[in-house]
């Protein structure tokens, strides 16, 4: 069994913190009296979020947290941290995540994502450090046989190296503990992570074009974009648009943290699908988002792409039922927080 410690003795690195659901995670783990170090390059992120996260947790809780600029592959910058601050469980965040580009950049998605893998569980090993939660994806499923989709679903073929890298990251992850049972892993299986703070002082922030759909309808709805581009309406769906689960970011971000408690003191490899349950097709978000912003929002459909599955949603009760954790907000609420962050940070965090 590793070792059980109190939040408060818990030194928690976080790798990629500054990131989307990154920041999020760090918020909620602050919250609950850990203390986190952030690693990221902020190669698709800004420094700007650490002054957010203080401002939401507050000075006390702030106090906990401690930031580097740096990249995962970096072996002797990450041993330096682990010198510094003897992390004794990691959360890993970091790593390049557009679908798209990974198809056009095949090696530096595989360089990036599984590299920086292989040095921080290294550099991990070497210190004494066994405890990590992986950020992987529904995507590891595949063109799913049946739904829900349950922990037990077989994993599939990807359909793209961004989705490869996520795959063989878990397969690393669970050899590890194969060759040493000292190990402790939770892969943590997303569904389609939206919203943002509710507060609106943190969201999602894409670099250059949005390739997520919800970032992609905020922008059209505060007119950056002409129109939402709807990929295939001829699914064999409710409304022939393709159906996902989207969960929002603070519910993920309480999941990881469900798992950090969950874990503490075990030894294992264990998986979790984290989402609500619930398919929402891409109609049904435009809609709600056209109710949260007040206005219509224009749409074009588009072919089908290449790669997309008619539907996806999960089955969560694993998560319920083992770590107490269930998602709390809906769709209404996601595109409402969504709005908020996007109507105040037109240009994100740079805005």
């Amino acid at each position: 069994m590793s070792e059980k410690i109190a939040p408060q003795d818990t030194c928690v690195l976080v790798t990629g913190g500054a990131g989307f659901i990154g920041s999020h995670t760090v918020v909620e783990l602050l919250t609950r009296g850990y203390q986190v170090v952030i690693v990221d390059d902020l190669s698709n992120a800004s420094a700007k979020v650490m002054d957010r996260i203080k401002t939401i947790v507050g000075e006390p809780a702030a106090a906990n947290l401690t930031f580097y600029e740096a990249d995962v592959n970096d072996r002797a910058a990450l041993a330096k941290i682990f010198d510094e601050h003897r992390p004794s469980r990691v959360i890993h965040f970091a790593g390049y995540k557009a679908v798209g580009e990974s198809v056009s950049k095949p090696i530096e998605y595989y360089a990036n994502n599984i590299g920086n893998t292989l040095t921080l569980v290294d550099v991990m090993r070497e210190h004494g450090c066994k405890s990590i939660i992986f950020s992987s994806s529904a995507t590891v499923y595949g063109d799913p046989d049946s739904l829900p989709l349950t922990e037990e679903s077989p994993k599939k073929p990807a359909t793209n190296p961004y989705g490869w890298t996520k795959w063989m990251i878990e397969q690393i992850l669970t050899d590890l503990h194969t060759a040493d049972p000292e190990w402790n892993v939770v892969l943590l299986r997303y569904f389609n992570p939206i919203g943002a703070h509710p507060s609106g002082l943190m969201g999602e922030d894409p670099k250059g074009i949005p390739n997520n759909l919800v970032p992609y309808v905020a922008q059209t709805a505060i007119g950056k974009r002409d129109a939402v581009h709807v990929f295939g309406d001829d699914y064999d769906t409710p409304d022939g648009t393709g159906v996902r689960d989207y969960i929002h970011v603070c519910d993920l971000a309480s999941g990881h943290a469900a798992a950090l408690a969950w874990m503490n003191g075990r030894t294992g490899v264990e998986v979790f699908n984290l989402g609500t349950g619930t398919g929402t097709s891409v109609l049904e978000i435009i809609k709600a988002f056209s109710k949260a912003c007040g206005h219509e929002i224009p749409y074009v459909v588009d072919p089908r792409r290449p790669g997309d599955v008619t539907a996806n949603y999960a089955d969560c009760s694993k998560a319920r039922d083992l770590m107490g954790w269930e998602a709390k907000f809906n769709i209404e609420d996601m595109c409402r927080d969504s709005w908020n962050w996007q109507s105040h940070n037109p240009d994100g965090y740079e805005g």
